[in-house]
């Protein structure tokens, strides 16, 4: 209990301290990410990236379902976060990198992700930013992957629907706010 009450003030610190980066006061609800997983065949992959790890919320619910030998790479552009999931994830399948999402690429080599799971705040990152992130998210996946991607409005899916054939999208109740859940893949 006092770990999550720990990490709800260290999100909040870091929503404080860059707002824009961060784009919400408190992590998401674990039925919330229940909700987003449950959009892409975490199970079977190889490998999963994570865009936006935060103090792990995500990250906890993926390695539950990640299957011995299969890899999770977080990015977290936060130093202090990239710190703290480093810390609390003492497992040989997790690398935590402390980078900006646009920088994917180079982070995975040759590689490609089987699902990206993306918490990033796209609505209020500079559109600039927020174009190379979207536009990065395609070529980093698998043939047959998917990105699951959770939000706190629709405004999104025009955007994703550019990118991707098929956007699939739902609203999960057990967030505050409630959140729009988005399952997105290249056919």
């Amino acid at each position: 209990m006092l770990e999550h009450v720990t990490d709800r003030l260290r999100f909040l610190g870091a929503f404080l301290a860059h707002p824009r980066q961060v784009g919400a006061v408190l992590p998401t609800s674990r039925a919330a990410v229940r909700d987003m997983l449950d959009m892409a065949d975490v199970p079977g992959a190889d490998l999963v990236v994570e865009l936006g790890a935060g103090t792990g919320a995500q990250t906890q619910e993926i390695l539950a379902r990640l299957r011995p030998g299969a890899r999770l790479i977080t990015m977290e552009i936060d130093p202090r976060l990239a710190k703290l999931l480093d810390e609390r994830f003492d497992d040989p399948r997790v690398q935590v990198v402390c980078d900006s999402a646009e920088n994917l690429e180079a982070h995975l080599g040759d590689a490609r992700a089987d699902v990206v799971v993306s918490a990033l705040p796209y609505t209020s990152l500079e559109p600039g930013l927020r174009k190379r992130i979207l536009d990065v998210v395609p070529r980093a996946m698998a043939p047959g992957g998917t990105t699951v991607v959770i939000q706190y409005s629709p405004l999104l899916l025009p955007e994703l629907r550019k990118r991707f054939t098929t956007v699939q999208w739902r609203i999960t109740p057990w967030n505050v706010p409630p959140a729009f859940l988005y399952s997105c893949r290249q056919d």
